[in-house]
């Protein structure tokens, strides 16, 4: 029989962790609920969800509420859905995370301060750069507290379009990884002109940060990683790449279905860890299917 460890660090993050006993508490109620958007990046826990009676919307389906509750997620929103909800007297329910919301406060006092103070550079305003995913819902919430102005770049790879005679100040989406973070840090500091003023700020979630060593460790300790993740998670592609690089045997699953018996022949060890968007009732339900192949 194959020894199966959960690791206790995996699993959902604060901000999930109260966005979803947020929903939880207004549906209990009997309210009719609405969510802008996937409540967290997993497709089987907003099923749980939606058959609790949350309902999940996208934007132009609020444009035609009025007179509603709406739940926005921790990913965060950007100002326009605010005065959305206010315009159509829709009810929210912010459960934005603490920490995505601090960013969004940093970047529009940036922002403002940018055009109030007129501070230019050749005539230029200041850069606002954001290292982040494009389209991803808080990244969206970020670039929106600067009108749309400020730049995103996706990896280390795109800080070289950057106009380093101009200011830059630089943030990042708060669960990108931190050592690609620095080297883009690193690059800018070497390249940016003596006449131009480069500022970073340290805005990565260190409840995410930190679960970059400690996964690393984790998957180390066992013959196969089963990482429970859904397709669209982006702190889960990080976290599982990160397993990948220490345990070349390790397997990307969303449902505890996708295990494939031939997986555990000749394996002592398995190790069930997610990303931040990862109920534990899915590595459970994992470790029950190996459970169940592993009977006689």
């Amino acid at each position: 029989m194959v020894q199966i460890e959960i690791d206790n660090g995996s699993g959902f993050c604060f901000g999930v962790t109260t966005a979803i006993k947020k929903a939880e508490e207004e549906l209990a109620l009997g309210n009719k609920l609405y969510c802008l958007g996937d409540i967290v990046h997993n497709g089987m826990e907003c099923d749980r969800l939606r058959e609790m009676g949350l309902v999940t919307i996208k934007h132009d389906e609020m444009r035609e509420l009025h007179d509603v509750k709406v739940l926005l997620r921790a990913h965060g929103e950007p100002p326009e859905t605010y005065e959305l909800a206010h315009r159509n007297n829709i009810e929210i329910i912010d459960a934005t995370c603490p920490v995505v919301l601090q960013l969004q406060k940093r970047i529009k006092k940036q922002y403002d301060s940018n055009h109030v103070q007129s501070s230019m550079v050749n005539g230029q305003c200041p850069q606002i750069v954001i290292f982040g995913k494009r389209g991803h819902a808080e990244v969206l919430g970020l670039v929106g507290q600067t009108q749309s102005s400020a730049i995103v770049i996706e990896s280390f790879d795109e800080v070289k379009r950057l106009d380093f005679t101009r200011d830059i100040y630089l943030y990042s989406q708060t669960t990108k990884s931190l050592d690609e973070y620095h080297r883009i840090i690193d690059y800018i500091q070497s390249h940016i002109s003596p006449d131009a003023h480069f500022e970073s700020f340290d805005t990565i979630c260190r409840s995410v940060a930190n679960r970059m060593p400690n996964i690393s460790q984790f998957a180390s300790r066992h013959d196969l990683i089963l990482f429970v993740c859904g397709k669209k998670s982006s702190n889960g592609k990080v976290l599982f790449n990160e397993c990948l690089q220490v345990n070349p045997n390790s397997h990307l699953i969303e449902d505890p279905q996708e295990i494939q018996p031939e997986w555990l022949d000749g394996i002592e060890t398995v190790g069930i860890c997610g990303a931040t968007s990862t109920p534990k009732w899915l590595m459970e339900q994992s470790r029950d299917a190996i459970l169940k192949m592993q009977r006689p």
